[in-house]
C-alpha cells in the first residue's frame, strides 16, 4: 500500500468542491477569527500558511498583514485560491506547491517568517517534531505561530478509514513538543466545534483547538 501521508490527490481530486460544504467555511472563519485576535497581525508581518488548501483562512489574513507566502502539496487546491486571488484586490499573496519537508525544499535557502498559521494541516504530517522544529527554524526572531487541528478524537473523524492520519492531539504531549522545538508562551484555546456524522454514523462534536507560540527575540 501506497505512503498516503500527505499526500495531494484526495486533496486534488476534492479542490473543486472543497468550498461547498458549509461546515468547512464555518471552521476556517473561526479559526481565521481566533488567529487574528491571538496573533494580532499587523502590516509589517511576512506570514506563511501551510496546508492552505482554497484559502479560506488565508483570505481572511491577508488584509492584515504585509505579505503572505501560501503554500499546499495540492496543485488543484492552490488553482481555486489563485482564481480567489484574481477576483479580489489583493496583490500580496504568493502560492507555492511545495512539501516543507522535502529535500529539495530543505536544501533551498529559506526565508524566515513574523507569522505561521494553519489550520487542519498538522494531523497530515507523519512526524510532528520534525515538522515542528522545521517551523520553528522558519521563524523570524520574535516571531509567532498559531496552528489550530483537532483534539485527541476517537478516529472516526475521517471518512476514509485507510487515511493515513494522527487521531488529533492530546494537548499536553503537543505543548511539549513546542518547546522541544524551542518555542515558548505555548498557550492554547478551544477555536471550534466540528459537529459532524462520522464515520460510524453518530453525529458528534469535534473539538477544534488554536494552539499559538512564540519564538524567543535573541
Amino acid at each position: 500500500m501506497p505512503d498516503t501521508w500527505n499526500s495531494p490527490d484526495k486533496f486534488n481530486r476534492e479542490a473543486s468542491q472543497w468550498d461547498d460544504n458549509p461546515r468547512r467555511s464555518a471552521l476556517a472563519l473561526a479559526v481565521a477569527q481566533a488567529i487574528i485576535a491571538s496573533t494580532r497581525p499587523t502590516k509589517t508581518m511576512r506570514a506563511l500558511e501551510f496546508g492552505c488548501g482554497t484559502g479560506l483562512v488565508t483570505l481572511e489574513i491577508a488584509p492584515l498583514v504585509g505579505s503572505v507566502s501560501a503554500i499546499d502539496t495540492s496543485r488543484e487546491m492552490l488553482a481555486v485560491l489563485q482564481e480567489k486571488i484574481r477576483n479580489s484586490r489583493l496583490t500580496n499573496i504568493e502560492t507555492k506547491c511545495i512539501d516543507l519537508l522535502s529535500p529539495l525544499q530543505n536544501a533551498a535557502k529559506e526565508e524566515s517568517f513574523d507569522l505561521i498559521y494553519s489550520s487542519m494541516t498538522l494531523h497530515h504530517i507523519a512526524d510532528t517534531a520534525e515538522f515542528l522544529n522545521h517551523l520553528s527554524n522558519l521563524l523570524a526572531p520574535g516571531g509567532i505561530i498559531a496552528i489550530a487541528d483537532l483534539d485527541k478524537e476517537d478516529g472516526l473523524f475521517h471518512d476514509d478509514p485507510l487515511e493515513k492520519v494522527h487521531y488529533g492531539f492530546d494537548r499536553e504531549e503537543l505543548d511539549a513538543l513546542f518547546h522541544a522545538a524551542g518555542l515558548q508562551a505555548v498557550t492554547f484555546e478551544t477555536a471550534y466545534l466540528f459537529e459532524k456524522e462520522n464515520r460510524a454514523g453518530k453525529k458528534t462534536a469535534y473539538p477544534v483547538f488554536l494552539v499559538t507560540a512564540k519564538k524567543a527575540k535573541s
